[in-house]
């Protein structure tokens, strides 16, 4: 692992992280909301993490998975009203209020679809 500044990842966190922002401030329900929402926000953390570190793909695919899994998990246990933050309207978008099935499905299918994306455009790469 090196620190290593990637600019297309760069870019690319920069465009889903405008992209999420407007999901957020623009739509309070539906599949785009609800679930393309979550697909997206784990390829922005993917992307923003090989935006400054170097290494297997496969290494960060696991780290963004496991964030956005305990995140999920940590709403079936209400996570906000233990830290007293479920009125605090940013902290609802970040850390999400309901425990989702749907949503673990979403972060999975986001991780494949970046990593075999960056597996694919970057031939030195291996699992």
């Amino acid at each position: 692992m090196t620190i290593k500044f990637n600019k297309p990842f760069f870019a690319s966190s920069l465009l889903l992280f405008s992209t999420e922002i407007c999901i957020a401030a623009f739509l309070t329900k539906g599949f785009i909301r609800h679930t393309f929402g979550d697909y997206l926000v784990v390829i922005l953390m993917y992307c923003a993490i090989r935006s400054f570190i170097k290494t297997k793909p496969i290494y960060i695919a696991l780290i963004v998975l496991i964030i956005s899994f305990s995140i999920e998990f940590l709403q079936l246990y209400n996570l906000l009203d233990y830290l007293n933050l479920r009125d605090n309207k940013l902290a609802v978008i970040v850390l999400g209020s309901t425990f989702e099935t749907s949503d673990l499905i979403a972060y999975s299918l986001g991780i494949i679809t970046i990593f075999l994306i960056d597996i694919k455009t970057n031939s030195s790469w291996k699992l």
